[in-house]
């Protein structure tokens, strides 16, 4: 949807002479004044100047996936009071996005942005922070650069390894052929520790099983995503999972198929009521709930009160489990919680050594153990030992 300033402007002006006539009789919290792709909400008792908070996605907020993650923790933060937040979807990763943000910032007083897509950084986030110094954006990405990103600007990201590697245990146990498959958009670092992790957390249980690869080569097509759920299935596959933008279509294909599935993102049980195991989810109401303290308390990046580069995991509550199906038998319940527990207490190391790659080469030598912070990780370009495909192809 397009953000030229002359469909915003009347939009906006509507709103506020509705407001304006009806101050008397509207409770404290709005919704739903705008088109589909955009949204105005505001919580309870936040006294005259509500901290206005806005969010832009590059997709659906309902896409069950990437884009309905971040939503859902605006609409957490939607509930604190003193919050407003202003929302729009559907907004590409061009120029479009900085309309969008300077819309959000001049028209509706917002002081804080979370530009949620990883493509919208640079050159959009940091153009328009350096043209708004006292507004706040944060990006989730962890692309911040200290000395080189403006010091508005606030980068945080949540390790998935953690939660994909006890979803690789439960996907493994479940299955009864032995064969797993994962869908994945590009062969770059963010995704291959996505898979990695899964597919070292299914041979921490039976060291021979497969996991085969299909990579689509973008983060949206859900034609191609189709068709690649279908050959794991015609492949022998009974258990598959993805890292793409939304699951929706390669995990109600796996259901038509009557094969398991673990989700990624969001939950997406309701999409697969028979097939769907768990998943790994951004645990994003409690991330921005953090934030919006954090700002409501006065601090800001620009003095250091915030820090400029954040990243966690289960422990932090970036991420989460997805609760478990009616396939998930209580064993295996059982030993996914207790493998969480230790991730969470650090007793259990994903990253230990020896671990070879797919092509036989020792990428963790023997002894040494990454926990999922270490800097190594964020280099990643290979494929774990079961794991069939190729980087690049």
């Amino acid at each position: 949807m397009s953000t030229r300033r002359s469909l915003y402007l009347p939009r906006r002006q509507v709103v506020r002479g509705i407001l304006a006539a009806t101050a008397f009789g509207l409770t404290s919290r709005l919704v739903g004044c705008s088109a589909s792709s955009e949204s105005v909400s505001e919580g309870g008792d936040g006294g005259d100047k509500p901290l206005v908070v806005g969010f832009i996605y590059v997709g659906s907020k309902d896409d069950f996936g990437y884009n309905q993650a971040h939503a859902e923790g605006a609409a957490a933060i939607a509930k604190l009071p003193g919050v407003k937040i202003v929302e729009q979807a559907n907004v590409p990763e061009t120029t479009e996005v900085q309309e969008a943000m300077r819309n959000m910032i001049e028209q509706d007083g917002a002081t804080v942005l979370f530009p949620t897509s990883f493509g919208y950084f640079d050159p959009h986030i940091t153009k328009i922070a350096a043209e708004f110094p006292e507004v706040q954006f944060f990006h989730f990405g962890a692309l911040y650069q200290e000395g080189k990103t403006p010091k508005n600007v606030g980068s945080f990201f949540g390790d998935v390894d953690e939660g994909q590697y006890v979803a690789g245990r439960v996907a493994a146990q479940t299955s009864k052929k032995g064969k797993l498959g994962f869908v994945a958009a590009k062969p770059i670092t963010p995704v291959l520790r996505n898979l990695n992790s899964f597919v070292l957390g299914a041979r921490s249980v039976k060291p021979d099983i497969k996991v085969q690869v299909i990579f689509t080569g973008d983060w949206s097509l859900p034609v191609k995503e189709a068709e690649a759920t279908n050959s794991l299935a015609d492949q022998g596959v009974d258990v598959i999972s993805m890292h793409v933008d939304s699951p929706k279509v390669v995990i109600e294909t796996a259901e038509k198929r009557g094969i398991y599935s673990s989700g990624f993102h969001a939950v997406q049980s309701s999409l697969a009521p028979k097939g769907y195991l768990t998943g790994t989810a951004w645990d994003f109401p409690s991330v921005y709930t953090q934030y919006v303290e954090q700002i409501k308390a006065g601090k800001k990046l620009m003095d250091g009160g915030i820090a400029h580069l954040i990243r966690g995991g289960l422990k932090e509550k970036f991420v989460k489990l997805a609760p478990y199906g009616p396939a998930v038998s209580d064993a295996i319940e059982k030993d996914a919680d207790a493998t969480q527990a230790k991730l969470i207490d650090s007793s259990l190391y994903i990253y230990k050594g020896e671990i070879k790659d797919n092509a036989g080469k020792a990428v963790i030598p023997a002894g040494k153990n990454l926990k999922i912070t270490d800097a190594a990780l964020d280099k990643m370009d290979w494929l774990a030992a079961g794991a069939l495909g190729k980087v690049g192809g």
